[in-house]
């Protein structure tokens, strides 16, 4: 028991700063109705301010440019209290410009842009953390008082986590009481039930969403300095913290701080005091159990109360994307299948390689067609999708000797019936509520089966290793013992993206199709026309994850081996990004977004162009994509594919009259 006792008491600094960070949350989801993602990427640029002040005198321009950081002079040591204070003003500034130029302009955008654009913003602030820190972990020197309190022999209370629960439980009494007891407060909780409501009664929604957007920063930059020494500082340090967070946010229904701080300190507590119990049941899993058994609990508590976490009452809840009506006839497909695989052909390895990249990334692109530009539903959860397609074939064919074609088959077939656990909890939540509750499932995925020997093998050697595909005979992998890069294995995966793309264009005119955007559109109207809204839900999580289970087999097959890092929940944001950034609700936006990715053909395109200059585009590569997709969030809901398909009806009207 003395045990159980010391391990819980050594959670409590876990438990407070999730605590913290699911308070800010809570802030600015009461202030502006959105779960901002970008959060854990503001703690850590906060962070890394306090850390270049305190270290080098010098203040970091988060636009790096000819011009100098501005520095304080040699010899010259910043103060614990004139860095922190910089720095929180620093968050401040960086919530307001956020709002300003972001989020106040997509109020009235649909959830989905919201999700995007905080996404963009994390990305952001991650790429300018690799830019101008080299993405380099940092032990941060700690600011709140340290040492240790002995309770007894094996029990021993750290004084800094006394103070960052201190800190957790004052914040929630003070948001509390401004939320009940000041006109501001009252304001803000009005404006969540009805802004139409908070108008009438003569209160900006717009100036109380920047209030409590500056609130949040100035929360995101505190727990910045403060828990960071407790971890070792890195760029996606806050961003793993979120996701527990996120869970306390979530019990709390994003709307009570007392719930909320509570179960934060519960979630770091039960995650503490597993390391012994586990010691003590050996039957209980050794890996995963501490970080995957919290979101299971998530998924399940949002099944069965998802209905009563409360929406936002805004003046206008917007549209999704339009999907246009384009057709994909055999025939283009057909060259363009040429035309891909001459250049497979004819490229130099390197340039081949990136084309592959690309040809992937469409394929997983089209999974998000479905999903969210067909159906409406966000998934944050495809590439854990794609990694059970990917760990299933390495199973089926090193264990049971399963051939191509049928192996990779059978893996997207498990994929396809994880896809649809993942989405049953869509059946009761909606919107960014969903997008949470698709993030819990993706890394329940990740903890319990990624790194669960039974499941993925030995990946003692550098992952769970896969054969290459041959058909009659014919090796179709990408290396053979003589040669490193065989284009047979680009033509093969092109030629698997063909035919998704293809059923993809079909399934936006088939009856099929037609009730997916029914539902998107109304569900109440659809079920009124006898649409059973549940199955077509359903239906598109289960084509959606047969097509990432399949595109996860050619990521197997191209690297002979796999891993769960391939497969994190941050490669589901990235993916989302991306896809709705080149056109998420069209196969022409896929086509971009394989064209755009990260070490993507259009990637080696621009690095090569800026290398003849002798800038290394490598190292703003996250940022610049990043930019753009916050930009065109904001701009342009259809992506680029959209831009591109209005700007060709305008000319053709242009053109007959």
């Amino acid at each position: 028991m003395t045990a159980y006792l010391a391990a819980l008491i050594a959670g409590l600094g876990a438990g407070a700063t999730y605590a913290i960070i699911a308070t800010g949350l809570v802030v600015t989801s009461r202030g502006s109705g959105l779960v901002n993602f970008g959060f854990g990427g503001l703690s850590a640029w906060s962070a890394y301010v306090y850390y270049d002040l305190r270290a080098n005198a010098r203040y970091p321009l988060l636009i790096p440019g000819p011009w100098r950081d501005i520095t304080f002079g040699e010899g010259v040591q910043m103060t614990v209290i004139s860095s922190l204070l910089l720095t929180l003003a620093t968050a401040a500034l960086l919530g307001i410009i956020s709002y300003v130029f972001v989020f106040r302009i997509l109020r009235s955008a649909p959830v989905l842009a919201k999700v995007v654009a905080s996404v963009g913003i994390l990305l952001i602030l991650q790429g300018m953390i690799g830019v101008r820190f080299n993405g380099s972990p940092i032990n941060l020197d700690k600011v709140l008082p340290s040492g240790v309190i002995k309770i007894s022999d094996e029990i021993l209370l750290a004084v800094d986590a006394l103070w960052l629960l201190g800190i957790a439980v004052t914040l929630g009494i003070t948001l509390w009481f401004l939320s009940r007891f000041t006109r501001v407060g009252l304001a803000i909780r009005a404006a969540s039930e009805s802004e139409k409501g908070a108008l009438l009664l003569g209160f900006s929604p717009d100036r109380l969403a920047l209030f409590t957007w500056v609130i949040s920063s100035v929360i995101a930059g505190v727990v910045g300095v403060i828990a960071a020494p407790l971890f070792q500082l890195s760029p996606m340090l806050f961003t793993q913290l979120l996701v527990p967070a996120l869970a306390a946010a979530l019990v709390g229904r994003f709307v009570s701080f007392g719930w909320t701080i509570g179960t934060g300190v519960a979630i770091g507590m039960f995650q503490s005091m597993l390391t012994p119990l586990q010691q003590d049941l050996t039957w209980l899993p050794k890996s995963g159990l501490r970080d995957g058994l919290v979101f299971v609990a998530i998924v399940v508590a949002m099944i069965a109360v998802g209905k009563r976490i409360p929406t936002r009452g805004a003046l206008d809840l917007g549209k999704m994307p339009t999907v246009f009506s384009g057709n994909v006839e055999p025939k283009s497909a057909i060259l363009g299948l040429v035309f891909v695989s001459a250049l497979f052909i004819v490229l130099p390895d390197g340039w081949g390689l990136a084309l592959l990249t690309s040809v992937i990334f469409c394929g997983l692109a089209l999974s998000l067609v479905v999903l969210t530009g067909y159906m409406g539903q966000i998934s944050l959860a495809q590439m854990a999708i794609a990694g059970i397609a990917g760990f299933t074939l390495s199973r089926i064919t090193e264990r049971f000797g399963i051939p191509f074609p049928i192996a990779p088959v059978l893996a997207a077939l498990v994929a396809t019936g994880f896809g649809i656990l993942v989405g049953i909890p869509a059946l009761r939540v909606r919107g960014v509520n969903l997008a949470i509750v698709t993030l819990a499932g993706s890394i329940a995925i990740q903890e319990f089966l990624f790194k669960n020997s039974v499941f993925v093998g030995d990946v003692s050697t550098g992952g769970a290793k896969v054969q290459n595909p041959y058909l009659f005979g014919i090796n179709l992998g990408l290396r053979s013992a003589d040669d490193p890069y065989r284009p047979v294995f680009g033509i093969l995966v092109t030629v698997v993206v063909a035919l998704i793309a293809l059923m993809v264009a079909n399934l936006r005119r088939s009856g099929t199709g037609q009730r997916m955007l029914a539902v998107r559109s109304n569900e109440r109207a659809a079920a009124g026309i006898a649409i059973n809204t549940a199955a077509t839900k359903l239906l598109a999580f289960g084509i959606s994850s047969f097509i990432a289970g399949l595109m996860g087999s050619m990521i197997a097959y191209r690297f002979g081996s796999i891993s769960d890092i391939s497969f994190s929940f941050f490669a589901s944001l990235t993916l989302l990004a991306f896809t709705y950034l080149g056109g998420i609700s069209s196969v022409t936006g896929a086509l971009i977004a394989g064209f755009i990715a990260a070490d993507g053909i259009g990637f080696k395109l621009i690095n090569k162009g800026w290398a003849s200059l002798g800038v290394d585009f490598g190292r703003w590569e996250v940022l610049v994509g990043a930019a753009g997709l916050v930009i065109t969030a904001v701009q342009n809901p259809e992506g680029i594919a959209g831009a591109l398909q209005r700007g060709r009806r305008r000319f053709s009207r242009s053109a007959k009259s």
